[in-house]
């Protein structure tokens, strides 16, 4: 399946900010108040659609795509790269499209950007992104943050070359 990338429209914003992943995946799931936000030009929000012209998912590219603990923590200042946030439609994910969406959007991101490296971030417990991630040849490049008591998350920051 191929995927097309272009700017975010307010019709789009809203249909993400309804999406709901359940279980632990929850953590995922839109907020109706950030609509604003991600329709904001400076955050790079990007829908991405399928051959049918379907929403199927989003990227961003930047400063939004970086989690608050890692921000704290200094990790995205060790190198230059382009952050790259993405979602998939919940009704889409595991059905074997991953590595062909994020393909995608690392195709429009290096066209766009032109960056050194990839790099984004994914909740540890996330196995299933991780290995599409690994597929896409994107390689861990360490963990931050702690779990407590539902407080905070551990991630995982990885890390792609161009």
């Amino acid at each position: 399946m191929r995927f097309t990338l272009k700017p975010i429209t307010p019709c789009d914003a809203r249909a993400i900010s309804r999406w709901r992943y359940g279980g632990p995946y929850s953590i995922y799931d839109g907020d109706p108040t950030s609509v604003d936000a991600l329709l904001e030009p400076r955050l790079s929000y990007h829908s991405a659609y399928d051959e049918r012209g379907d929403l199927v998912g989003y990227f961003c590219f930047g400063e939004d795509a970086r989690v608050a603990a890692g921000r704290r923590l200094g990790v995205y200042e060790v190198e230059p790269a382009i952050d790259i946030g993405l979602g998939m439609r919940p009704d889409l994910t595991g059905q074997g499209l991953g590595e062909a969406f994020l393909l995608a959007g690392l195709r429009f991101a290096r066209e766009w950007y032109a960056p050194q490296a990839f790099r984004l971030t994914v909740a540890t417990f996330n196995r299933r992104a991780i290995r599409v991630y690994e597929r896409a040849g994107f390689e861990p490049v360490e963990t931050f943050g702690a779990p407590r008591r539902g407080t905070e998350r551990e991630w995982l920051l990885m890390r792609r070359g161009e």
